[in-house]
């Protein structure tokens, strides 16, 4: 194929076409005319000598080939983009950037309130748009619709291509209300297995500890599933729950939520909270200036004292 005679508009008609496997949602990312997107659509079938959209039922799937094409055109385009745009450096003082992050609520309480604040001090035209993490997190790292993701290593999945920075450790604490009518100090499997309990649900299944605790044998009273760290200290105030929450999220919040916390009654592991990117974003000036920035701030954390031993509960703290 002789490219000086190939239309390369076609081939951001050709991300968009895979993107969304639908020509007036192409069209619509476009900003085209749908018959324009129609258009290109045959333009590139005959250039490709491959039907690339093909109807399964009342949808458009992709071809084997145009599967194919996927990560490798992103790339193309993406470096193009780069080449274009990139600068030798970047200036935190003067520059502009949006960055959208994917994270848990628990993240953006803890760690990314405070990359907020000191962006504000250092970077005042740096903004960070925060999303849910979704469950194709890794296609929109791969898709560029989000530029860094935090998740915990030990329940990340298909991130073998993806770069990525330790942040800090994380362990879960029992939590309760301050003031619960049982004792909770070396709280014992079989009362932690009798007192109702608050569960997580992360995109529709189990979280990390309540897959330990199920690995550990360690049964719940289940009668609350929340699919937000953050709700669930908040529900345990003035009631008989009882919760497995992220230390660092406990402590944050252990005041105005009315709780105290406790050892767990098994020993579970701890978290590895992550950050992670797409490699092609590796070297852009930008990128890593924030992706520094988020580090140190997850360092800072890191040098925080440890719990310590309430000196009159205990075991609890």
């Amino acid at each position: 194929m002789d490219l000086r005679r190939v239309d390369l508009n076609l081939l951001v008609s050709l991300d968009a076409l895979l993107r969304e496997r639908h020509v007036t949602l192409a069209a619509k990312r476009m900003s085209v005319s749908q018959p324009a997107m129609s258009s290109s659509l045959a333009r590139l079938r005959k250039l490709l000598d491959d039907p690339l959209l093909v109807r399964a039922g009342r949808q458009l799937v992709l071809t084997s080939f145009a599967e194919g094409l996927r990560e490798p055109l992103r790339n193309i385009l993406e470096n193009i983009d780069l080449t274009l745009t990139a600068r030798p450096h970047f200036d935190p003082l003067v520059d502009e950037r949006t960055f959208t992050i994917a994270a848990s609520d628990y993240i953006t309480l803890v760690l990314l309130r405070q990359v907020v604040s000191r962006l504000s001090a250092v970077a005042s035209g740096v903004r960070l748009h925060v999303q849910p993490v979704l469950i194709d997190y890794v296609e929109h790292l791969r898709q560029d619709t989000i530029d860094l993701i935090v998740l915990p290593l030990e329940v990340a999945e298909d991130v073998d291509d993806m770069s990525r920075s330790t942040l800090f450790i994380d362990r879960f604490v029992c939590a309760a209300d301050a003031n619960h009518p049982k004792d909770l100090n070396g709280i014992t499997t079989e009362l932690f297995s009798q007192l109702p309990y608050i569960a997580y649900r992360v995109n529709g299944g189990p979280s990390n500890i309540d897959k330990q605790l199920d690995d550990l044998g360690v049964a719940r009273s289940i009668e609350m599933t929340t699919e937000s760290f953050l709700i669930a200290p908040f529900m345990l105030n003035g009631t008989s729950f009882i919760a497995m929450l992220h230390e660092r999220l406990a402590k944050e919040v252990q005041d105005v939520a009315g709780i105290r916390l406790y050892e767990p009654p098994v020993p579970v592991q701890p978290i590895t909270q992550t950050l992670f990117w797409h490699p092609r974003r590796t070297e852009d000036p930008a990128h890593r200036w924030l992706r520094e920035l988020i580090v140190d701030v997850a360092q800072s954390l890191e040098t925080e004292p440890p719990a310590t031993e309430d000196a009159a509960g205990g075991a609890g703290f």
